[in-house]
């Protein structure tokens, strides 16, 4: 019977060094980004650095509600756990990151829109509100969230994978459904300004209680929904995207 507690400490302490650098990459967004405006499209960083960015980001807002399934995957691991948990890791955040590349395109096209008239930033606004609410709500999303949320239908299949390359092929095969998951909540910060810290602390939450909530997905609908009712608000108050039609909201965050 001694397994269990040995088992249970071998998935705890990769866990707990996931939530570590989890803690690391949110200090480093609150004291580098924390005292400042958020601000729209890329933020004024070339690619390089714009990926560099956008993955402490991801490391900040998606490790945490990843920590659980880091754990039950330690547990499969009997041998140099420590070093291949790393590897799992960094695959995870390489997905992210290459996230980044439609990320950088993406936010540069919509950077474009605070320049626009106020009712034509309003307009780019609410389809980006829009479009990522809907997704919160449909089926694809449901099933992504599903793997998240039961990860033991994932741990069977990882199970089954041989060679060095096992925890290189878990980490990116689980980062891609977390993409898959949260892409939409993504989109959503994008409008809120991508370094605005308090849309990067709610939208975290709502990913962490997605995944990790007994009413996970009563959460992601809540998030759908809540996403829906902003595509419609922001024509009569602009400033609720600070991303996409500037000031507002982005200038409380800097406060």
């Amino acid at each position: 019977m001694s397994g269990g507690p040995v088992a249970g400490r071998r998935g705890a302490r990769p866990a707990v060094l996931l939530l570590v650098a989890a803690a690391a990459a949110w200090v480093w967004a609150a004291t580098r980004w924390g005292g400042m405006r958020a601000m729209p499209g890329t933020m004024g960083l070339g690619l390089p650095a714009f990926l560099a960015v956008w993955t402490l980001m991801m490391a900040a807002m998606m490790l945490p509600a990843t920590a659980p399934v880091a754990g039950l995957y330690a547990r499969t691991i009997t041998v140099r756990r420590v070093p291949r948990m790393v590897v799992f890791t960094v695959a995870y955040l390489l997905v992210w990151a290459a996230a980044g590349l439609p990320a950088y395109a993406l936010a540069a096209g919509l950077g474009r829109a605070a320049s626009l008239p106020a009712t034509a930033g309003a307009a780019v606004a609410s389809a980006v509100f829009a479009v990522g609410g809907v997704y919160q709500l449909t089926p694809l999303k449901d099933r992504c969230l599903a793997r998240c949320r039961s990860p033991i239908g994932l741990m069977l299949r990882y199970g089954s994978y041989r060679g060095t390359s096992r925890d290189l092929r878990a980490g990116a095969h689980h980062g891609a459904f977390c993409l898959g998951c949260c892409w939409s909540l993504m989109l959503v910060l994008a409008a809120f300004g991508l370094m605005n810290l308090w849309a990067m602390v709610v939208l975290a939450a709502v990913i962490t209680a997605e995944k990790l909530a007994p009413a996970g997905r009563l959460v992601a609908r809540a998030a759908g929904l809540a996403s829906i009712a902003l595509a419609v608000a922001v024509f009569w108050v602009p400033a609720l995207a600070p991303g996409l039609t500037g000031g507002g909201v982005g200038d409380m965050a800097g406060m």
